[in-house]
């Protein structure tokens, strides 16, 4: 039996929209890590001393943060996402 190496030619690129969407997608998750990272930072998430949630408060607070900084970017976020988008489809543009 033998295996032929298929050429990458074989497999059209992907759709311009496509490819865009998802350079957005992955920009806007960058964003929402990064801002995640800074409500940390500033505390946000951390247990109170008095009447806190315990320890399941403790290792469920991490998700609150990044839905909170999910939502922040859904609302139009720092304007990180815009420039990483813009920078990684110059990247991308320059490569196709």
């Amino acid at each position: 039996m033998a295996v032929s190496a298929v050429p990458s030619s074989a497999h059209p690129p992907l759709p311009q929209a496509s490819q865009e969407e998802k350079l957005r997608d992955v920009s806007q998750q960058l964003e929402a890590t990064f801002l995640a990272e800074m409500l940390k930072s500033a505390g946000f998430g951390k247990t109170p001393d008095a009447f806190g949630g315990g320890s399941g408060e403790d290792q469920f607070s991490s998700f609150l943060v990044q839905a909170q900084a999910e939502k922040m970017v859904e609302a139009g976020g720092i304007g990180l996402a815009e420039q990483i988008f813009t920078a990684l489809k110059d990247t991308s543009d320059g490569i196709s």
